[in-house]
């Protein structure tokens, strides 16, 4: 599994799609672009539809075709075929020139370092897993609650109990789990600084993805993946592919509920306290201090939300999915968020450690005391 890749800038890609950073302080500049905001549940579906079709990779293999070619190679009547074309190139995802269409750049760069089925799999987890609950977005907000949840079958108040259910959905979150950590794991492997580390606790650690990543980046370390039954037996899986097994270890575990093992000079918390409230998230800190031993390490890492509180605009649109469907009270926080629970969790030499790449990831720590 590749995990270091060369990014698409944020231009690059957020522009492909036809949506660029707000233009500051002032606001929209003309009615005109509201376009982008009025349609923007179109502007994903013409993407969706794109790679559910196979029309970027066909042009990505032809290079350059008219509409009457790329009819008959998707099974589309000359209509639909038009409707696509027309989505995808105002979108700046193709480019027509005379009678033919190429993938824009962006795209093409994607297919070069090895970034398109990543980027496929972040569209097909917003289209299967999170755009329908996103209709319950302004009820969610008016109710302070995951109203998108009751359209998923299962027990329990968040979305990773309820997978359980329904095998297939799960396999397709964590599936696509595994494509959102690849996109963010060069950031964690650059800023998790685990010198002099000997064992991880990967809290919450999903399929093993991010404990694979570090543990090919630190030959030295082992680490112990937690997190609930599902989640751990995919792991486990997955780590004796990479032939990882002698290295990381999996336990099966209610991160909130179950005893943490000892033995771990380091904890590492990844995508996971996006999913919980302030006070859950204070608890996960307090019981990786108990868990470590003076002079050991958490490290938190997901996206981030500036201080400021107008941005960026990667996590001011993901906070949708957070509000609707993850868990009764998640969303994107602020690093300041971070470093406050820190502190009041025992957490001393707290250290935020920004990503440098199109994504707004980052590292924040904290060192217990001696």
């Amino acid at each position: 599994m590749t995990t270091q890749q060369s990014e698409p800038s944020v231009s690059g890609l957020l522009g492909a799609a036809g949506v660029s950073d707000p233009p500051g302080p002032g606001g929209l500049r003309s009615r005109t672009d509201l376009a982008g905001v009025l349609f923007g549940a179109g502007a994903f579906q013409m993407l969706n539809a794109g790679c559910e079709l196979g029309l970027f990779e066909l042009l990505h293999e032809k290079r350059a075709l008219t509409l009457d070619e790329i009819g008959p190679a998707l099974g589309l009547h000359a209509r639909p075929a038009e409707i696509l074309l027309m989505g995808v190139t105002a979108l700046r995802l193709t480019t027509v020139d005379g009678a033919e269409y190429r993938n824009s750049p962006v795209l093409e760069e994607m297919f070069g370092d090895g970034f398109w089925e990543i980027f496929k799999d972040l569209v097909a987890f917003e289209a299967h897993v999170v755009y329908a609950p996103q209709a319950d977005l302004t009820e969610s907000l008016r109710t302070n609650t995951n109203v998108g949840l009751a359209r998923f079958t299962g027990e329990g108040d968040d979305l990773y109990h309820r997978l359980a259910a329904d095998p297939k959905m799960e396999e397709l979150f964590y599936r696509c789990m595994r494509s959102w950590s690849r996109l963010s794991n060069p950031i964690l492997v650059a800023k998790a600084d685990l010198t002099g580390t000997r064992r991880v606790l990967d809290v919450g650690g999903g399929d093993g993805v991010n404990a694979i990543s570090l543990a090919k980046a630190n030959p030295g370390v082992e680490f112990t993946v937690l997190d609930l039954p599902g989640a751990v037996a995919i792991a486990e899986r997955k780590i004796a592919e990479e032939g990882l097994s002698d290295r990381i270890s999996v336990q099966a575990c209610d991160i909130f509920d179950d005893p943490y093992p000892g033995g771990h000079d380091a904890v590492l918390l990844a995508n996971q306290l996006v999913i919980w409230s302030p006070e859950q998230n204070l608890g996960l800190l307090r019981k990786a201090h108990t868990a470590l031993e003076p002079g050991g390490k958490v490290m938190i890492f997901n996206v981030m939300s500036d201080d400021r509180g107008d941005g960026p605009l990667y996590s001011a649109l993901d906070n949708a999915y957070f509000a609707t469907l993850t868990a009764p009270r998640s969303m994107i926080y602020r690093w300041a968020h971070y470093e406050q629970w820190l502190v009041e969790a025992g957490f001393g030499d707290v250290r935020r450690l920004p990503g440098d790449t199109w994504t707004p990831h980052g590292v924040i720590s904290g060192v217990k005391p001696a």
